[in-house]
C-alpha cells in the first residue's frame, strides 16, 4: 500500500467517529419525561369541568413538576408540535414543544413535565408550523414560566426534520 492510500484511509476512519454522534441522539417519547417510578396518572390531580367550555380543567400537584433528571444533559430526539414564540420571516426558533396538536392553544397546557421549550439553531419554516416534527438536541431538566404554561424541560436543537409515521 502506498502512502497516498494510507492517508485515505485514515482520513476516512477519522470522520467515521463524528458521523456516529450525530445520529447518536437517545430516542426518547413523552413517557421518559416523566421520572421513573412515577405513574401518568399520578401526576394529574383533582379537576373540574368548565360546562360552559365544555373542557376539563386540571389541578397539577407536585408531582407535575418532577423531572426525570437522568435525562438531563442527554443528547436526544422527540417527536411533537411546536407553539411558536419567536416567528419571522424566515421561520421560529423559539418554541414550545407539545405532545400532541392543540395542546395549550384550546385545552388547558399539560404538566410541566410534559412541555419542552425549544431554541433551534435554524429556523423551521412557518408553513409547517402544524407538521409535527422531531426535534434533535441536548435536553436540560430546568423549570421556566410562560404565558401558555410551566415548562420542564429545555432542548437546544441542532436538527429538525418532519416526523413520518
Amino acid at each position: 500500500m502506498d502512502r497516498r492510500t494510507a492517508l485515505m484511509m485514515m482520513s476516512g476512519s477519522l470522520l467515521v467517529p463524528s458521523a456516529g454522534f450525530a445520529t447518536g441522539a437517545r430516542e426518547i417519547t413523552w413517557d421518559d419525561l416523566i421520572p421513573p417510578g412515577l405513574p401518568y396518572a399520578q401526576i394529574i390531580g383533582e379537576g373540574e369541568m368548565d360546562v360552559i367550555n365544555d373542557t376539563w380543567n386540571p389541578i397539577y400537584d407536585a408531582n407535575a413538576t418532577k423531572l426525570n433528571e437522568t435525562l438531563d444533559g442527554a443528547y436526544i430526539r422527540m417527536p411533537g408540535f411546536i407553539i411558536p414564540f419567536d416567528v419571522s420571516a424566515e421561520g421560529v426558533t423559539h418554541f414550545m414543544l407539545v405532545p400532541y396538536l392543540g395542546a395549550c392553544i384550546h385545552t388547558p397546557p399539560p404538566p410541566a413535565n410534559q412541555l419542552v421549550m425549544v431554541d433551534a439553531e435554524k429556523p423551521w419554516p412557518n408553513n409547517m408550523l402544524w407538521d409535527p416534527v422531531w426535534v434533535t438536541g441536548t435536553l436540560r431538566t430546568r423549570l421556566q414560566e410562560t404565558d401558555l404554561g410551566q415548562t420542564g424541560y429545555h432542548i437546544n436543537a441542532d436538527e429538525m426534520e418532519v416526523y413520518v409515521w
